[in-house]
């Protein structure tokens, strides 16, 4: 009897070993397979990081570009300026405006960001000669592709429009790069560029208008 005992506890301890080796390998091999997987999720992250940043630069590159449209849709009687000869066809071109050319300005030029009031009523200052910054002809948007730089024209432009004019201009700028705005669509297909008018006839201003841009 005592031999059997022996016997059944030597193989209870051979078993219990055997069992623990066994799942010990079992947990280790698959430790390493999460840790295998883990440079790929980490891959595939950066790779979803940087197709996101890529879109968001496309998609900011095309709103600077149509951006111009939608203002003149909410502002129709804006003044154009989009007379100017091009260098390279030696045609008019209609597409090349004056809020085109503010936002170049404003983003390409200055660097300011094109989703605050306080940014573009600074880059409208430059324009009026109320800050201690000033247009470059050297550097003007337009300067590069147009026969004539179109930089003292647009300062006229702009200085003829009124305080509230002015403030209707910055909030249609804002609401067009603004994410909450809903702009991110195609602009209207021909819209304003097609006229000629430079008149900067804009609604006159009324009870309840927002804070004016001091010139």
């Amino acid at each position: 009897m005592k031999k059997l005992k022996l016997a059944l506890s030597f193989l209870l301890v051979t078993l219990s070993v055997a069992i623990f080796t066994l799942l010990s390998g079992i947990l280790e091999s698959g430790e390493l397979s999460l840790l295998a997987l883990e440079p790929s999720k980490m891959a595939h992250r950066s790779s979803v990081s940087v197709q996101r940043v890529a879109q968001q630069s496309a998609r900011q590159e095309i709103r600077v570009q149509d951006a111009w449209k939608f203002v003149y849709e909410q502002l129709p009687d804006l003044p154009i300026e989009n007379n100017y000869i091009s260098k390279e066809t030696g045609k008019v071109d209609p597409n090349n405006t004056l809020v085109g050319r503010l936002i170049r300005y404003h983003v390409f030029v200055k660097g300011r960001p094109p989703n605050y009031r306080f940014d573009w009523k600074l880059s409208l200052a430059d324009y009026l000669g109320a800050t201690p910054d000033y247009l470059v002809e050297s550097v003007y948007p337009g300067s590069d592709v147009l026969r004539e730089n179109p930089m003292e024209r647009d300062r006229t432009a702009i200085q003829s429009l009124n305080r509230v004019q002015r403030d209707a201009l910055v909030q249609a700028l804002v609401d067009v790069f603004t994410e909450n705005s809903g702009r991110v669509r195609t602009p209207a297909t021909g819209g304003k560029p097609e006229g000629q008018s430079n008149s900067p006839d804009l609604p006159q201003p009324q009870p309840g208008d927002a804070k004016l841009l001091a010139p």
